[in-house]
């Protein structure tokens, strides 16, 4: 007992154990920074230089949520157009009914003061002057003649004016929702614009290379309107995507189709939805080149079909125009368009 509790007061023992403690503390955080710069760093780094694949699948994946918009937008910003140009059209032939109506009007309201100038007083004067009544009443009797047939003229011009007015009325308002929405896809558009940077940003910083193949279009296998139609898509093979484009030098998905298919002398509206009810159905084993590829539920993709399981189209922002597979997305059908 007495050596044992004369150790700890011995200066010669615990000294060199506070120097020991001192160099296994020390070595201790060293291995810990260490472990730190070794284990974690790399991590890090990993973390925040993801390659570009992976970036690209970012892309794609943030893609499907906003092309939809993207689509939505071609479709109010072209009913607003169709729209605004029907308000147009009626505007300028309600304007000369107008004139006819006010023009009646007022040729009524000239026999209607001679009627007022001719009536019971100017016939008492004439009995007084002597005047034949004879005649005041062949007068007055040809006046309301002439009133009558204005009034008979007019309401052919009034029932007319009504409905253009009435037309005109709906368009006006379906006019006004649309512009509203119009501004709040525009508003969206903005969004879109900024995380579409931020994603191609983020890809520059991954570094190196990455090559896009636009692929090449095989033989046209198909004569008539969809040769056309198959060429024209394939000489856009490295044009830019850009949301709402309808060419010549830039394209989005329906703008392609649109402008491919114009060159073949068809109009296609500017908006998926509408170019699948502009089309009629095809099975996949009747599908030929030159078809509409549609993709996803909601149709918010379409390309031109090539054939052999292949379509060029315009896919999305950082992408060219190019050929792919159908397969890359979910299949929703094929449509024939001529």
């Amino acid at each position: 007992m007495a050596d044992v509790t004369a150790q700890p007061s011995s200066p010669r023992q615990t000294h060199p154990r506070r120097r020991s403690s001192g160099r296994r503390t020390l070595r201790g955080v060293i291995l810990v920074a260490v472990a730190i710069c070794v284990g974690l760093t790399p991590a890090v780094q990993a973390h925040a230089t993801p390659s570009p694949e992976e970036i690209e699948a970012q892309l794609d994946k943030q893609w499907e949520q906003l092309e939809p918009v993207i689509e939505q937008y071609n479709k109010v910003h072209n009913g607003l157009v169709k729209n605004r140009k029907k308000a147009a059209e009626l505007e300028r032939k309600i304007k000369p009914l107008a004139q006819q109506v006010d023009g009646a009007l007022d040729r009524i309201g000239g026999l209607a003061a001679k009627n007022y100038k001719l009536g019971p007083a100017a016939e008492a004067a004439a009995l007084v002057s002597g005047d034949d009544r004879a005649t005041l009443t062949e007068r007055l009797t040809m006046l309301n003649y002439l009133a009558g047939q204005e009034h008979e003229q007019i309401a052919d011009v009034f029932a007319v004016k009504s409905k253009y007015d009435e037309e005109k009325a709906k368009l006006d308002t379906l006019i006004r929702q649309q512009a509203r929405q119009d501004a709040e896809l525009a508003g969206k558009k903005k969004k879109i614009d900024s995380e579409i940077k931020r994603l191609e940003r983020l890809r520059e910083t991954a570094g190196g290379t990455f090559t896009i193949d636009v692929g090449e279009c095989p033989p046209v296998t198909v004569t008539g309107k969809a040769a056309i139609a198959v060429r024209t898509a394939c000489e856009q093979l490295g044009d830019p995507y850009v949301w709402g484009a309808v060419g010549p030098n830039s394209f989005d998905c329906s703008g392609l189709t649109q402008y491919a298919w114009k060159a073949a002398g068809i109009h296609l509206t500017h908006f998926t939805g509408d170019q699948w009810k502009e089309t009629r159905s095809v099975s996949r084993a009747e599908a030929r080149a030159g078809d509409l590829v549609f993709f996803f539920e909601d149709l918010h993709h379409v390309g031109i079909y090539l054939g052999n399981g292949k379509l060029v189209h315009a896919s999305r922002a950082g992408q060219p125009v190019k050929v792919a597979s159908i397969e890359y997305m979910p299949l929703a059908g094929f449509r024939r368009v001529a």
